[in-house]
């Protein structure tokens, strides 16, 4: 009883401290928390600059970028060129942190550092230079692109990687989601790309910077302004302001998020299976979902915990593991992006059952879709997703993830505050038609990869 309240108390505590948010002139937007917790600040920088940036025949592109910022900087006025070990020098001597990484939507930076004003003025000043005169040194490139090559050949070696590739060009067909970097495309990047790409993608029109931590609003302001100066207008800032005053926040059928083609929905079922000289069978099942924007977020969230994103109390679990035995473990997610990610069902199986999993989960999903969740199942989810609330944001980090994740898809400042109440407020009735609405059964992508019975 004691740990449930304090866990409350926590959530209540974390949820509820104030979050703000502002626009610099240029289009960088700031987000931040003040937590006098701990002397640290937390810092993410979020670029529309994720892969789905990459050109079709150069895809890798984005990550290839975020992957070189680290591989050192040009010289700036006084100071001298640094490689990439005086770069990790630096860092360690300061006791902070900068990584880069490029997912489907954008380029996340995370910068950590004491908020003493002496060591974060000497961190962020690193920072900026790192984000804004990256060396992209041809030979550094030349060496990492061989070891990234290796990497990827290791990686086709693994059924796991192998279905997840198949799986994903699978449902997202044609659309930029659906791509992954290969050997050829790899090859064709040379540094040149990298500072193209660069130049054109990380600028402040659209840029989201989210800090939390020990700072006040004038802190705050000076590391988010100190951050716009160093960021090189884009002509594609141009574009954007364009497209957006034409269109709309909404997206409709055709064009969705920063004039990409919007996700197309399967027109019928596709079975795909790679042999593979695996032990188990790696089973990937779904198509495709929503955008984080969508108004059915939440009871889709809430349903899938029913249906299999519960672990050991979602009903797939039930009827694949625990009253067949046919696999470890068996999952559903959704991955709402800016435009609509993938709904998938996974799972692992011996070869000579894998066709009987295939069958059950599609029942189970069948299932679903037609009747919905009980209301026993709803409460369930609800005390179980609320009561687990306040791990989310118990700590520096997690709490930058979700402020971040706001800044990026535009939610409301009061999101923190009001999740729960999000969630409570889900009926049996919401879950019915969002799934109904949404998933078809019979029109599903199955991959398998593995050894044929």
């Amino acid at each position: 009883m004691g740990f449930l309240a304090l866990a409350f108390f926590a959530q209540e505590a974390w949820s509820a401290l104030p979050i703000e948010r502002e626009k610099l002139q240029g289009g960088l937007e700031v987000y931040w928390v003040n937590v006098q917790s701990l002397p640290m600040v937390d810092i993410q920088i979020d670029f529309d600059a994720g892969s789905r940036r990459d050109p079709v025949n150069k895809v890798g592109l984005a990550s290839v970028v975020s992957l070189m910022l680290n591989k050192g900087v040009t010289s700036q006025g006084k100071k001298p060129a640094l490689d990439e070990n005086a770069l990790g020098q630096a860092w360690a001597d300061l006791g902070a942190v900068f990584t880069a990484s490029a997912g489907d939507d954008r380029m996340s930076i995370y910068i950590r550092s004491l908020s003493q004003a002496s060591v974060l003025n000497e961190a962020m000043a690193l920072a900026y230079r790192q984000i804004a005169a990256p060396a992209f040194s041809a030979s550094i490139w030349s060496r990492e692109k061989t070891r990234l090559l290796s990497d990827l050949k290791e990686s086709l070696t693994q059924p796991a990687p192998v279905a997840a590739r198949a799986f994903k060009q699978a449902v997202m067909q044609s659309h930029p989601y659906g791509r992954s970097m290969s050997e050829d495309s790899i090859q064709r990047i040379d540094a040149r790309d990298l500072k193209a790409f660069h130049s054109s993608f990380l600028s402040a029109c659209g840029a989201k910077i989210s800090l939390v931590g020990a700072l006040n609003r004038e802190q705050v302001l000076k590391i988010a302004n100190g951050l716009a100066q160093q960021l090189k207008p884009s002509p594609r800032c141009a574009d954007s302001s364009a497209l957006e005053a034409s269109h709309g926040p909404a997206h409709n059928d055709t064009l969705s998020a920063s004039g990409f083609e919007a996700v197309k929905p399967l027109e019928k079922a596709q079975r795909i299976h790679i042999g593979f000289n695996s032990a188990q069978s790696h089973v990937l099942i779904g198509q495709p979902g929503i955008e984080r924007a969508d108004a059915r977020y939440f009871p889709l969230t809430v349903g899938n915990y029913i249906l299999g994103g519960g672990g050991f109390v979602s009903r797939l679990t039930e009827q694949v593991r625990e009253k067949r035995g046919l696999s470890y473990s068996v999952y559903s997610y959704f991955t709402p992006a800016l435009q609509a990610g993938p709904f998938t069902i996974g799972l692992q199986t011996r070869g000579d059952q894998t066709e009987q999993a295939i069958k059950v989960v599609q029942d189970v999903l069948q299932e679903f879709v037609s009747e919905g969740p009980t209301q026993e199942e709803l409460q369930a989810a609800k005390d179980n997703l609320i009561g687990g609330f306040a791990l989310r944001i118990d700590s520096n980090k997690k709490l930058l993830d979700n402020v971040a994740n706001m800044a990026w898809y535009h939610l409301p400042l009061d999101y923190l505050q009001t999740w729960s109440a999000q969630v409570q407020k889900v009926s049996v009735k919401d879950i019915h038609q969002a799934f109904k609405g949404l998933i078809d059964p019979h029109k599903l992508a199955t991959v398998v990869v593995g050894v044929k019975p």
